[in-house]
C-alpha cells in the first residue's frame, strides 16, 4: 500500500504536446478566442477596461446578452487582446464600444 500523498508523475506528453511543452494549451486558448470573437460580434453591450497595469497589463471584457439573461466576463492579457483585435470585424466592434 502506498503512503498518503504519493502520486505517480507521468513523463508522457499529453496529446498534441511535445517533450518541451507537455501541457499544450494552445488549442484551448484558440477555442476560447474563437468563442469570444463570435460573442463580441453578436453581443449588444461590450465593455473593455484595463484593470491591471503592473506587473502585466490585464484587460477585462464584459459582454451582455439581455435577451438570454447572460453576461460573460473574460480577463485577457495584452498579447491575447492584440491577437483578438487582429480580426477586422472585432476591431471595429471594439472601436464602437470605446466611443
Amino acid at each position: 500500500m502506498r503512503p498518503r500523498g504519493s502520486y505517480k508523475i507521468s513523463r508522457r506528453p499529453r496529446e498534441g504536446g511535445t517533450p518541451l511543452d507537455p501541457f499544450p494549451y494552445g488549442g484551448r486558448c484558440q477555442k476560447l478566442l474563437e468563442s469570444l470573437c463570435s460573442e463580441i460580434l453578436e453581443g449588444e453591450n461590450l465593455r473593455i477596461r484595463r484593470i491591471f497595469e503592473q506587473p502585466r497589463a490585464i484587460y477585462r471584457i464584459e459582454l451582455d446578452k439581455p435577451e438570454m439573461s447572460y453576461q460573460r466576463t473574460t480577463l485577457l492579457d495584452e498579447d491575447t487582446l492584440e491577437e483578438l483585435l487582429e480580426i477586422d470585424e472585432v476591431r471595429s466592434r471594439v472601436a464602437q464600444a470605446l466611443r
